[in-house]
């Protein structure tokens, strides 16, 4: 089987033009990070968890360190994980100074017999685990107090809800023993009221993986993806019958026709096939397959290179 990385940096409604160069690298390396271990025979799991954590590590992403802030001006962050070979899948919600989500919610799937831990008890489990504590403030970045500043500023900010704050990272891959998996983190949305959680710690709506159809992860507005089960709708089409491209359509258009909920999904079938769809102005992606890698943020922005 020849293994397949796809990453999506999340579905927003532009990206500012001095942000869009260190985006698209962004991207750019945590896909080539992910593929990399992919083609070195790691897992499905090990890739995407890589490559989220890179995500999480660049502060351009709405994840980690860059994520955005409550309405209290603290970062709480959301993220998820699953092994498509087993349904094993592990999450973790209102997590504070932790760097990395992502590997927080790998542990709660594979070191405790719970899908998901939350706020106080998933920062007694990293502390358990040795993860160590980063100071609060040190997940902040200036951009997102102004970004807050802004929000609080705004009026009919929550009316607004659908069309903007739709950033989260997410990674699905297939690697070469035929096991898919998706990891999916985010800081959620700008001016949350404290303990809001989203979609992506939500398995089935913040992605979803199984080998016997493939994986995905979603992004965009988090109470709508929720209320659809977006990502194990993507994948139901895709049991329907329906090609990848297809599924994420029909799926994206029944939550924006449903909630007015704009979105975006990247999908791996089992068989190798992928796809990225969104239905916001933009979602930064890439994907490498057979050494080459796509990547984009707009809809006719697309460009194919060979993988270092």
């Amino acid at each position: 089987m020849n293994p397949v990385l796809v990453v999506h940096g999340g579905a927003v409604r532009i990206v500012d033009k001095d942000q869009k160069e260190p985006v698209r690298q962004g991207i750019i390396r945590a896909a080539t990070v992910g593929y990399n271990i992919l083609r070195e025979g790691g897992s499905a799991v090990d890739a995407v968890e890589s490559a989220v954590t890179v995500l999480e590590d660049d502060p351009e992403f709405n994840a980690g360190f860059g994520s955005v802030l409550n309405t209290d001006g603290e970062v709480e962050m959301d993220a998820s994980i699953m092994n498509g070979k087993d349904l094993s899948a592990g999450a973790v919600s209102a997590v504070r100074c932790v760097a990395n989500p992502i590997k927080l919610a790998r542990l709660v799937m594979e070191k405790t017999p719970h899908c998901f831990l939350t706020d106080q008890g998933a920062a007694k489990f990293a502390a358990a685990m040795g993860i160590p504590e980063v100071p609060g403030k040190q997940l902040v970045t200036e951009r997102n107090i102004k970004l807050l500043e802004k929000e609080k500023h705004e009026k009919d900010a929550q009316k607004l809800d659908c069309q903007k704050n739709l950033g989260t990272v997410g990674a699905v891959a297939l690697d070469c023993r035929g096991n898919v998996a998706y990891a999916t983190s985010t800081g959620g949305i700008v001016n949350k009221m404290v303990g809001r959680v989203g979609d992506t710690p939500c398995i089935g709506s913040g992605g979803y993986a199984d080998n016997d159809i493939g994986a995905v992860s979603t992004t965009g507005h988090g109470e709508s993806v929720m209320k659809v089960n977006l990502a194990r709708l993507a994948l139901f089409h895709v049991e329907q019958g329906k090609t990848l491209e297809e599924a994420a359509d029909i799926s994206l258009g029944y939550m924006k026709s449903k909630l007015k909920g704009l979105g975006g999904v990247i999908l791996v079938s089992k068989a190798g096939d992928w796809a990225v769809k969104w239905t916001s102005a933009s979602m930064p992606w890439a994907a490498v397959k057979d050494g080459k890698l796509h990547s984009g943020i707009y809809l006719d922005d697309a460009s194919i290179t060979d993988l270092p």
